[in-house]
């Protein structure tokens, strides 16, 4: 594992966001990127392409248009290129949390794509690291002015859901203890220091979700499907919204009647209503929506 080059000017950046009160996508532009005009509205696009997949294998080209279109629109730049730097600066060193779930990952493809583009946006290779598991070891992680947050939406046993709010949970040294009540409490992973005020975009991987299981560590691929999308934002509440919505409207299309969660993903209205860490109700959710329409359950 490469070890991450601090200079004087990178402590000094990751002490003024480690000071900050509030969460980066509500205290900086970044908030005025995902506001959409005219209205106190939080800005989630769902974009989706029906060429990303073609059976087992991923179209890296296609999946990096889909998140680029993305990007632009969340921030409105002109371009990708302008897109990625108005989100990272040369000298940010970046952390890329993913999952690595053996049933469901993150795609290695965009894994690579996000390494890329931070490149792309003047970060050294040296202070960019992609992990999981190892996170509170991992030498950029530790020192990290910026993380990039992205993982696949699946149904979970202990939480409801698996998204973006739960993956934070191995920034802790005791996940066990975020377990109770349905994992009810999971916004507060982003009061962590390791994590608070660096959270820069939040992408949850909608390319074959997993919309139903019973019992710890469930996966059955016949409750997978094919919905080619990634929904990106600067809310991880927001994102973790759409994507219920979604989920829960797959269900009900595939048992043929409304069939709740169990448990409940109760965490993401909690994040909103009792931990204030952003926008969980849909009418308050500008939700952009680019690319394949075609099934799109939303």
């Amino acid at each position: 594992m490469k070890k991450s080059t601090i200079t004087r000017r990178q402590l000094i950046k990751q002490s003024a966001f480690a000071a900050m009160g509030t969460s980066l996508f509500l205290s900086s532009p970044l908030r005025a990127f995902g506001q959409s005009k005219g209205a106190d509205l939080t800005k989630v696009v769902l974009v989706r392409d029906k060429e990303v997949l073609m059976g087992e294998e991923l179209n890296s080209t296609v999946m990096e248009r889909m998140l680029n279109d993305a990007l632009i629109e969340l921030t409105g730049a002109t371009n990708a290129t302008l897109a990625w730097k108005k989100i990272l600066q040369p000298d940010d060193i970046l952390g890329i949390k993913t999952n690595v779930w053996k049933n469901l990952r993150t795609p290695l493809e965009l894994e690579q794509i996000l390494v890329n583009k931070a490149k792309l946006a003047g970060i050294s290779e040296s202070n960019i690291s992609v992990d999981d598991r190892g996170v509170l070891n991992n030498p950029v992680f530790q020192h990290a002015t910026a993380l990039i947050n992205v993982r696949p939406m699946r149904t979970h046993a202990w939480s409801g859901v698996g998204s973006l709010l739960k993956n934070y949970i191995m920034f802790t040294h005791r996940p066990s203890s975020y377990h109770d009540d349905s994992c009810a409490d999971l916004a507060k992973l982003y009061e962590l220091p390791e994590v608070k005020g660096k959270t820069r975009l939040n992408i949850l991987v909608m390319l074959t979700p997993l919309f139903h299981g019973v019992g710890p560590h469930h996966f059955n691929k016949q409750y997978t499907w094919e919905y080619k999308g990634l929904i990106a934002g600067f809310d991880p509440v927001a994102v973790d919204s759409v994507g219920l919505r979604i989920l829960q409207a797959k269900r009900t299309e595939f048992f043929g009647e409304e069939t709740p969660l169990n448990p409940p993903a109760k965490h993401i209205l909690l994040a909103d209503t009792r931990h204030k860490l952003g926008t969980a109700d849909p009418n308050k959710i500008d939700l952009v929506k680019v690319g394949w329409k075609e099934g799109i359950l939303i």
